[in-house]
């Protein structure tokens, strides 16, 4: 591998051209005077400027190469077009005025950055937008995406769920690399914060052709905010206050950017108390997070390259059952100490007429898990006292210092994942992308119990992709072919192979109507809990049982979608059909095991269906008025006729928008909504029926002068009827503990 990578650093130089300048004019298209502050980006290089007063723009140090210009500016129409550097001519690009919201960049597919010219239908919300919500962590605020929704354990522990799949069936993406934290496991949660997270991006449906194994269900693409634009920096100093939960969240960060070098930072720390439902705090939801994120990055001679690093500490409680009922912060027992350690590269070598992606990275997750057992003598010591409710705080502390040296589950996963992908020179009307990708895993235990033994796995995918320009047809086409090989306590060895393809087709029907049809196959093999666990899950109350005999989960989906878009209404249908053979679903036994029921892993054929509509309508002359409405649906079913765990209910979201824009206040915003969420009986053999519920959300923020520098203000509510309901996808729904009552919110960002 290092020899190869010396050859392609050779060829680099050996194609090196000298330096190039971008020029030219934005104006509008009906009056044709030059557009100021208009953002001109090549996300090919991660660079960009904005137009002067007149709408002119310069862009220098430019690589020999074909790339995809992105301009956009609020108020307007985003545009895709493509520009071949080194150039004689100035540009001159029109802007159509639009109501429509800028349109953003999308990073996890191929080819395309604009979604209107993606062949595969890929969801992206910006964090700031998921934040002025009301959302208090990243989990949650996915939820508020059409056909995603967040399996969860009280505020801290959070799982995405795509169209009815979740755990291992969704892969997430940070850094542009995966991410590897144990994700299998009920209680287990992202392991990433919002700081430092520009936008996400979800991909619903298959991407094994571009991701490999755990991608059967989906993708959760985490972007990271970009470097400062050249020879720009900037600070900002941000705080959510939470009143639900008497916590808080402050994150700063810093970047800066000269010709060749760039560089950022961001640290952040998150502290939150038990959650309050209308009639009580929900015990040892409480936690505490802190994060480090940072980057480097280089670009000259036709090379760009970044490296970046997350550390992510997290100390979540584990609840159980309704006991103390305090505004402390610090977990009572049981309680989880995950820390994980992100490294990543970004490379990108620019040919004459291609380029290769070199995307390397390695992600070390140390989980601890702390139980009662492990302090006899600390609970005899508060009865000898009679003075428990006094020493409370005092007892915790003491609990923690011990607890460091003595987790009862203590693991160490370290994971090395490489990514090459190879642009060939476009051949007429095919763009193709030939691509090898692979992961080193290694699990290792240190506590006195085990519940998923030592092993190591490996992984290797080759995979080839093209698209296919036509007159009044897109087409996407690939196939790959994966080998993973496990290797458990050096006495189980299994491999797993899968070959799966992916055909995509996008037309406009007729004027402002898209049409997109995707047929993809996916896979995913067993996970080592699946395989081999034996041992009780605190966190789930139960004593998990592996099957060694277990198959691929191998699936295919087709995805039939629908968009018509105007200057002043959006319209969409999403409909889709999974078929997954194999489906591995855990299940109760009717035994115990020290007084824990028994659960096993068992496989069945499956099926998943439905979609997702809604309209966006923001009438004439009312531009500021946004009034949004989306629906989905999803039932997932065995052969044998019975319902699969863990499936999403079927909701509606309703909200009306203002926007307030004036000398004094930008981005200014005044939003309610309604989010309904229907009663779920299509359940398993061993869930209940969850009854429906509706809540009431509200907000305002804004963006004005303060000091010259640029203060936002944000303000939301959520659940403003203090309403007592249970989600179906709440791990706690067993106990009958509620989800989270009223809530305020109060975010305060300042440019410094």
């Amino acid at each position: 591998m290092k020899s190869i990578l010396n050859i392609l650093l050779c060829l680099s130089i050996a194609g090196i051209q000298a330096q190039n300048t971008l020029k030219g004019n934005v104006v509008e298209t009906t009056t044709k005077k030059g557009l100021a502050f208009v953002n001109v980006y090549i996300p090919d290089l991660e660079k960009g400027t904005y137009t002067d007063e007149d709408g002119s723009f310069n862009l220098d140090r430019l690589p020999s190469g074909n790339y995809t210009l992105i301009v956009s500016a609020l108020g307007y129409e985003t545009l895709s077009l493509k520009a071949t550097i080194p150039t004689n001519t100035s540009l001159t690009i029109s802007l159509m005025p639009s109501a429509i919201e800028i349109e953003g960049i999308i990073i996890s597919t191929p080819f395309h950055k604009l979604q209107s010219e993606n062949v595969m239908k890929v969801e992206q919300e910006s964090v700031r937008d998921l934040k002025s919500n009301g959302a208090i962590t990243l989990a949650e605020g996915i939820s508020n995406i059409a056909g995603v929704e967040s399996i969860s354990t009280g505020l801290s522990i959070g799982k995405p769920v795509i169209r009815g799949l979740s755990s291992n069936r969704v892969l997430v993406y940070t850094q542009g690399i995966r991410l590897e934290n144990q994700q299998f496991g009920g209680e287990h949660g992202l392991g990433v914060n919002d700081a430092g997270i520009e936008s996400v991006e979800v991909i619903k449906g298959p991407a094994s052709l571009l991701y490999g194994s755990d991608a059967l269900g989906g993708v959760l693409y985490l972007n990271p905010e970009r470097f400062a634009q050249q020879n720009t920096s900037s600070a900002d100093i941000n705080a959510n206050y939470t009143s639900n939960t008497k916590g808080y969240s402050t994150n700063v960060g810093y970047k800066q950017s000269n010709d060749r070098f760039k560089f950022l930072f961001r640290g952040s720390l998150t502290e939150h108390s038990d959650y309050k439902t209308k009639s009580y705090r929900v015990t040892n939801t409480r936690f505490r997070e802190q994060d480090f994120k940072a980057g480097l990055g280089y670009q000259s001679q036709g090379v760009k390259t970044e490296f970046r690093y997350n550390v992510n500490n997290l100390k979540p409680g584990i609840p159980e059952n309704i006991g103390e009922q305090s505004t402390r912060k610090s977990p009572l027992l049981p309680f989880q100490e995950v820390t994980n350690h992100v490294f990543s590269s970004k490379t990108k070598l620019f040919f004459d007429t291609s380029s290769l992606n070199i995307n390397l990275g390695y992600v070390y997750n140390d989980r601890k898990e702390f139980e009662e057992h492990h302090h006899d003598e600390h609970e005899e010591h508060d009865e000898d006292h009679g003075h428990e409710e006094e020493h409370d705080e005092e007892h915790e502390e003491e609990l923690h210092d011990d607890d460091i040296l003595e987790a009862a589950l203590h693991m160490k996963l370290k994971t090395i994942n490489y990514d090459v992908k190879y642009n060939l020179p476009k051949l007429g009307k095919f763009e193709t992308i030939l691509g090898v990708q692979g992961m080193n895993q290694v699990n290792t235990n240190y506590g006195e119990e085990t519940l998923i033994p030592n092993a190591l796995t490996n992984d290797f995918g080759i995979l080839g992709t093209s698209h296919i320009h036509f007159e009044n047809l897109d087409v996407q086409l690939g196939a790959r072919f994966d080998h993973r090989n496990i290797e458990i306590n050096n006495s189980l060895n299994r491999n797993f192979n899968s070959f799966n393809g992916a055909i995509g087709f996008k037309t406009d029907i007729v004027k402002n109507v898209t049409g997109r049809v995707n047929l993809a196959s996916g896979f995913r093999a067993p996970n080592l809990s699946e395989l081999a666990s034996d041992g009780t899950h605190e966190g789930a109350n139960r004593y998990e049982i592996g099957n060694s005999n277990l198959k691929n989960e191998q699936n295919f989906q087709t995805d039939v979608s629908l968009e018509y878009k105007s200057q002043h209404l959006e319209f969409f249908v999403n409909g889709f059909y999974n078929a997954v053979n194999n489906y591995i679903f855990l299940a109760p036994s009717g035994t115990e095991i020290d007084n824990t029921p028994v659960y096993t892993y068992s496989q069945e054929d499956a099926k998943l269906y439905g979609g997702e509509f809604g309209f966006h309508l923001h009438p004439h002359p009312l531009d500021w008025l946004h009034v949004e409405t989306s629906f989905e649906t999803v039932t997932g079913k065995q052969t044998n006729g019975l319902f699969l765990p863990l499936i999403p209910a079927n909701s509606l979201n309703n909200m009306v928008k203002v926007e307030l824009n004036n000398e004094w206040l930008d981005k200014g915003y005044l939003f309610v909504n309604l989010k309904s969420v229907f009663k779920q009986n299509k359940v398993s053999n061993f869930e209940d029926a969850t009854p429906s519920y509706n809540l009431l959300s509200a907000g305002l923020g804004g963006t004005f002068m303060c000091l010259k520098r640029e203060l936002t203000i944000t303000l939301a509510g959520n659940n403003l009827t203090n309403k007592t309901y249970i989600s179906h996808l709440s791990r706690l729904k067993a106990n009958g503990i509620f989800n989270m009552g009223r809530n305020i919110n109060l975010g305060v960002s300042y440019n410094l």
